[in-house]
């Protein structure tokens, strides 16, 4: 059965276009599924901007109903409160709730992640 709603998308490598987004360390890979879905959910993959991150990014959180991360090359630590400092590498996945402060202490000049989230477009609170 067709689907009214969603779209069927295809997005290659071939043509990616990465863009500075919410941080300035931080390149954006738009993977077309916030288009597919008119917008409930959207897909990015993170990567780092050319070096690796030295400077924690600042406490913040963001308004959604779902955001999972899938880390597809290089290591990360995050901090998240109540749960305190986790490292994930290469083929690690974190479900982040809802409202949940967080911080991106150190990501390594190689690592990209994959991020999953509903709605498309979500706030984000500075802490």
């Amino acid at each position: 059965m067709k689907s009214q709603k969603h779209k069927f998308n295809v997005n290659r490598i071939s043509s990616a276009k990465w863009i500075k987004g919410l941080r300035k360390e931080f390149e954006y890979r738009d993977l077309g599924i916030k288009n597919a879905t008119e917008n409930e959910f959207t897909a990015h993959v993170i990567r780092m901007a050319g070096t690796e991150l030295k400077k924690p990014t600042g406490n913040h959180s963001h308004i959604t109903d779902f955001q999972m991360f899938y880390v597809l090359e290089g290591n990360a630590t995050f901090y998240f409160e109540g749960e305190g400092e986790i490292s994930v590498s290469k083929g690690d996945c974190y479900y982040q709730p809802d409202g949940l402060v967080h911080d991106a202490l150190y990501m390594s000049k190689d690592c990209e992640i994959l991020e999953i989230a509903t709605p498309a477009e979500f706030e984000t609170k500075e802490i």
